[in-house]
């Protein structure tokens, strides 16, 4: 598993309440470790907020719909809990991630 991969795990609620599964893109994979951070994947279709990146589905991603990534929705998981390996994200959205990762952290 590495960066730009689209997975699917159980995502936590922000107020830790529970989870849900849902897909999600790692954002960074340790080569030596058990964990891995991701941002979460919606299908929800709203309004686009700053920080959002609207994906169109395709065999390569394993996304069902269009869908939306939610850069500033991010999560440290076990990749233990991790359920599968949908695909990969498009080099041309990574790029985007990458972008917006940096706004968001002010780097």
């Amino acid at each position: 598993m590495s960066k730009g991969a689209v997975v699917l795990v159980p995502f936590p609620f922000t107020d830790l309440s529970g989870n849900k599964v849902r897909p999600a893109l790692v954002l960074h994979a340790q080569a030596k470790g058990d964990d891995c951070i991701v941002g979460f994947i919606s299908s929800v279709q709203r309004k686009p907020e700053k920080f959002d990146i609207s994906v169109v589905h395709s065999k390569s991603n394993g996304l069902k719909t269009d869908s939306v990534i939610k850069v500033e929705k991010i999560a440290t998981l076990q990749k233990k809990i991790f359920i599968g390996e949908l695909g990969a994200l498009e080099p041309a959205y990574m790029k985007e991630v990458d972008k917006k990762l940096k706004m968001l952290f002010s780097l």
